[in-house]
């Protein structure tokens, strides 16, 4: 480990690591025995302190020493007994940490010992140990970790710890914790505008040339690049959370009865909306990073229709950190509609207190739009967009009808809110040319970070403006990710998730070249559709989904995709194709049970029950853990014979999905027992199942 070379074991070496093996077992069984008979005598103590000593990991016997030290504690009322029983346990976590100095729980227990407060601490000798610590290593995590614990702990100003940071990045660039302290004290006294630390803009100038000298130093060392990437971060990015797209959009004409108009080349002037069969509407926001806050406080809807439910909105996300980039609400209409009628629906976001991102800075851009819903009677229009007759066809090689989207209407843009970023593009400009000066042409780091300049670059140069800007930096950069794909195989993945948010992002930034991409289909006793194909592109993640939010039919198929993340903010998607694709497991489907409009889904011939051994079916909650309540679904499935226990990703799946049209064939599991008897039972609106009518 860590550049040391391995040596024979020799049969001597073998006898003496079975030797200690059971002394150590002893030592664990006697120390359990005492913690379960809460015995915290001297000699019981002492036992724990052997174990401890050649065994720092052992946890039990750290909290068998917490409970021993609050036990015996209360025999003493005098201070100087006291301080001699906490000297006594930090002596015992220095013997310790001698034996291994990145123990958790050795740093752990001295943390908690301090904050007992029984005793003044001897600072001094704090942060001697600390000096010693990293001296021998100066980049061991947890002795910079407790350094920031001293530091709280003391009072100690972050400017002074700041000196210190650099103190010992000067004595040596790689030293990665130095570089990840100073961007944590960076960022607190930037945030609390500390005297000398008002000017972002001279910080960060005076950082980029810091760090610049230590990679042009060495360009092999990776510690001044992760610093770079946190500077990078920190310039590119608006300081406060903004929306930067939403369905519908400002000015959008949502409506139920185009199907009923003679639909005419070039004369589509409103969106058909699936949704308004069943009178329900969604609104959705779309954020530039994770927030969290929106109710029907932080977020004013005022219109003429009649609402049947108090509007409640909810994170479109997989986990349940409470945060997400989309959020959405679904208006369920209750308005009695006898002739066709027009109504306005007004979505305000003021700022607010209430809603947040993960680091804590509060939404302070104000948006304000408005878009129409056009309602007819539901009687007169229900049996006419129904889309269903027949099962849908997907064909590739099928020319797109050439029908207009009114683009105007969808209007694809970056953000709503234009920020003066002069300072930031001319900084990072800069150090693309600063980097493209790098004598090493083959560093990966060199490579990665010059792709990451100019999408920084491009994200800044688009802000509040077109995108078209953003095409020519794209194209470089997926040049850079292709390279990386050769140049560094053993994260192959990585750069081929970057390569494709970099390639979607190309396609949808310049209208020429995704118009290529998208139609309106509209067929006989059907109702228009927009639909967009992204065929055989080498996908293998879906980025930048804030800008297919008006999509109702997307063909993802034949490319290399491995989860579906992302198309949970397309609310109005009714079909979908991501067949001849590489996902493996039910798990990475979970985003498609956010879209309440999906009818249609094609998912054969992936890679679904393939792998004997499949491990992202533990990145949901299992329905056998406490955290999934038992539902009907599992005891319908047992009715049957089905084996829950193989299919419960499935049934978590399929439960929330209300298809017509399902294709799953030539996936492994369609071929398994009771499969397809637990596809119908799960989803009792289905008509087609791999191309043949269930009923």
């Amino acid at each position: 480990m860590h550049g040391r070379p391995r040596r024979p074991a020799k049969p001597e070496d073998a006898a003496a690591a079975a030797t200690k093996a059971a002394k150590l077992r002893d030592l664990q069984a006697q120390v359990l025995r005492n913690h379960h008979a809460r015995t915290y005598t001297k000699e019981a103590l002492g036992l724990s302190f052997k174990l401890l000593e050649i065994n720092p990991e052992a946890y039990t016997a750290w909290n068998y020493r917490k409970l021993a030290f609050q036990h015996n504690l209360r025999e003493f009322s005098d201070p100087e007994p006291i301080k001699s029983a906490v000297d006594d346990e930090l002596r015992v976590v220095e013997v310790a940490l001698r034996q291994n100095p990145k123990s958790y729980g050795a740093w752990y227990h001295r943390k908690w010992l301090l904050n007992q407060r029984l005793a003044l601490v001897d600072f001094k000798r704090e942060f001697g140990l600390l000096d010693k610590l990293l001296k021998a290593d100066a980049r061991n995590f947890h002795g910079w970790n407790y350094r920031r614990f001293l530091a709280r702990f003391m009072g100690v100003p972050d400017e002074e710890e700041l000196k210190y940071t650099m103190d010992k990045i000067s004595d040596n660039f790689s030293n990665y914790s130095a570089w990840h302290n100073r961007s944590i004290l960076l960022s607190n006294l930037l945030v609390q505008q500390r005297n000398g630390f008002e000017s972002k803009q001279k910080i960060f100038s005076e950082e980029f040339e810091l760090v610049t000298q230590a990679l042009f130093t060495d360009p092999s060392d990776q510690s001044g690049w992760f610093y770079h990437l946190w500077l990078l971060s920190q310039t590119s990015t608006p300081a406060n959370p903004q929306l930067i797209a939403s369905w519908p959009c400002n000015g959008a004409k949502l409506c139920l009865s185009s199907v009923r108009e003679k639909v005419e080349q070039n004369t589509l002037s409103s969106m058909w909306c699936y949704s308004l069969k069943e009178m329900i509407v969604p609104i959705v926001l779309y954020f530039n990073e994770p927030v969290k806050g929106l109710n029907p406080s932080s977020v004013k809807l005022k219109s003429d229709l009649v609402f049947g439910m108090d509007i409640h909105w909810r994170p479109l996300s997989v986990t349940d950190s409470g945060y997400s980039n989309c959020w959405a609400t679904h208006l369920e209409i209750t308005n009695e509609c006898s002739s066709l009628q027009q109504f306005s629906v007004e979505v305000s976001i003021p700022c607010s207190d209430d809603i947040v991102s993960r680091s804590g800075s509060r939404y302070n851009c104000p948006v304000h739009f408005t878009f129409l819903i056009e309602l007819v009677n539901r009687g007169d229009t229900a049996e006419d967009i129904n889309l269903f007759h027949d099962p849908i066809s997907w064909d590739c090689s099928e020319p797109f009808q050439s029908h207009y989207i009114p683009f105007d209407q969808l209007k694809i843009t970056s953000s709503l809110v234009q920020e003066d970023s002069k300072w930031h593009f001319e900084r990072l400009s800069d150090e693309i040319d600063l980097f493209r000066e790098l004598p090493d042409e083959n560093s990966k780091f060199v490579k990665l970070t010059l792709a990451r300049l100019l999408l920084a670059c491009a994200a800044i140069k688009s802000r509040g403006r077109s995108l078209v800007e953003r095409k020519a930096y794209c194209e470089e950069a997926l040049g850079l990710f292709s390279d990386l794909v050769h140049l560094d195989p053993s994260h192959k993945h990585y750069y081929e998730d970057e390569r494709s948010l970099v390639l979607m992002d190309k396609l949808t930034c310049d209208m020429e070249t995704f118009m290529k991409h998208c139609s309106v289909q509209v067929q006989p006793n059907s109702a228009p559709l927009n639909h967009v194909r992204l065929c055989r592109l080498s996908f293998t993640r879906i980025g930048f989904a804030e800008r297919l939010l008006w999509v109702q039919v997307l063909d993802l198929s034949h490319n290399s995709l491995r989860s579906v993340e992302g198309l949970e903010a397309l609310q109005q998607l009714v079909c979908l194709n991501i067949s001849n694709n590489r996902i493996s497991s039910f798990t990475a489907l979970e985003s498609l049970t956010k879209i309440i409009s999906l009818k249609v889904l094609d998912l054969s011939y992936n890679d679904i029950g393939a792998h004997s051994i499949d491990t992202t079916r533990y990145i949901c909650s299992s329905p056998f853990s406490h955290k999934v309540e038992a539902c009907e679904s599992f005891e319908e499935c047992q009715k049957k014979n089905i084996n829950v226990e193989e299919y419960w990703e499935a049934i978590l799946l399929f439960k929330y999905l209300k298809l017509a049209q399902l294709d799953i064939k030539g996936n492994a599991v369609a071929s398994k027992e009771n499969f397809r008897t637990l596809v119908m039972t799960l989803i009792p609106s289905l008509k087609w199942l791999d191309g043949e009518c269930v009923h």
